[in-house]
């Protein structure tokens, strides 16, 4: 993509709200040169879409917005190849790869893994507590998921920062443009991040335990034999893919959460007074702006949506980041409203076969951060001395670039 088109595409990332609106406003579905898909932006067209994997394919749901260059993916070669994971795949294949993400994802394991990340919560916060002042995604926001899928999966915690950095790192080489020596640079953490995940598979292979590691190893590979070339391809992609969604949407969803909050002081002296308002919270934050905007679907054959003749072949974007302000569905949608009635109706986690598994995990770790910081820093405020804060441009985990924080 040309650097003008970048520059376009970083524009409408940045604040997809408008476009939404007017998408939503038109008859029938709109083409958006910059996303290169027609979008879908209504709510009921939303869940139509995805009510129908049949007929709207996920298996290109994660284009790239760059190709890398011919020395990135000369790097990349070395690595693991990219296989199906439970993002891109349909009917069986998204099962089995769905599975053994259910088992590890039980509303059990959940509850089990909840004490460790309230733990890890803590010890971050209680780093810079005595400071007066912070800048949350790097000291917190994201930080505490990506520690909190690495027990999870069953890494050591002193392999979680590679495992992080080689997360962004895959991000930035597929949705950002770079120069070469960066793209190559880039290549070579995410290389580092695929051979790391490769010998958890080869150990756990050999010597289970009673992480999601040795779950998706035992139903990807059945058996108790060497894992094949082609196995350990198709599991370190998985686990690849399980680990930057954990942790990137996560620390996209604290951060936004965190920014409405306190962008409107009198919600957050709400929740200080009454915590019985955070699960209400939670969920209109995910509403509000939602960490995954959206994700690609192709047509398998003709179809017809919001009276838009589609051929085979087309490409939609499911904007779940519409459907949750669609004024048909709710009240004063454009407003954040942690006093709205609690209801989990919205589309922030998907809908339907592809609905995000990882949901309740999600959840629980931004209550318990809002909890957290309710209780030990009721006096948290933006930095107005810093320059405004400026979303990512990504439309995958929507987020603040920098969040200053001051009490």
């Amino acid at each position: 993509m040309a650097g003008k088109d970048h520059a376009r595409l970083d524009e409408l990332q940045r604040d997809p709200y408008p476009l939404y609106a007017r998408a939503r406003r038109s008859e029938g579905l709109i083409f958006v040169p910059e996303l290169d898909a027609w979008l879908v932006a209504r709510d009921a067209d939303v869940r139509e879409v995805l009510r129908r994997p049949e007929e709207f394919s996920s298996v290109r749901a994660l284009l790239p917005d760059v190709m890398p260059s011919p020395a990135a993916l000369e790097v990349l070669a070395k690595g693991y190849g990219k296989r199906p994971t439970v993002v891109s795949t349909d009917g069986p294949a998204h099962q089995r790869h769905r599975a053994p993400l259910n088992r590890g994802l039980s509303a059990g394991r959940i509850a089990a893994l909840v004490p460790y990340a309230a733990e890890r919560a803590e010890a971050l916060v209680e780093g810079f507590a005595a400071d007066g002042g912070v800048e949350l995604m790097a000291a917190y926001a994201k930080k505490l998921p990506g520690q909190v899928i690495g027990h999870l999966i069953g890494l050591d915690p002193a392999d979680v920062p590679v495992a992080v950095h080689g997360g962004y790192r895959a991000e930035r080489l597929l949705f950002r443009p770079l120069d070469p020596d960066a793209q190559v640079h880039a290549a070579e953490d995410v290389v580092a991040l695929q051979r790391l995940l490769d010998t958890y598979v080869r150990e756990r292979r050999e010597s289970p335990r009673d992480d999601l590691c040795s779950g998706m190893v035992a139903a990807l590979a059945p058996g108790d034999g060497e894992l094949t070339l082609d196995q350990r391809h198709e599991l370190v992609s998985n686990l690849q893919n399980f680990l930057i969604a954990g942790h990137l949407t996560t620390t996209a969803l604290i951060g936004t959460t965190m920014l409405h909050l306190l962008s409107d002081r009198r919600q957050w002296e709400l929740i200080c007074a009454d915590p019985e308002l955070i699960p209400a919270a939670v969920e209109e934050a995910a509403r509000f702006d939602t960490a995954v905007q959206g994700f690609r679907r192709t047509t398998t054959r003709p179809v017809t949506i919001s009276g838009t003749e589609l051929p085979a072949g087309a490409t939609v974007f499911v904007a779940y980041g519409s459907a949750n302000r669609d004024e048909g569905r709710y009240d004063r949608p454009e407003f954040f409203d942690i006093t709205r009635p609690l209801s989990r109706q919205h589309v922030a986690f998907g809908h339907g076969a592809h609905g995000c598994p990882g949901s309740q995990l999600a959840r629980e770790q931004l209550r318990l951060t809002i909890e957290l910081f309710a209780d030990r820093l009721p006096g948290l405020r933006l930095d107005e001395g810093k320059a405004p804060v400026v979303m990512r441009p990504t439309l995958i985990h929507r987020s603040p670039e920098a969040l200053h924080l001051l009490w």
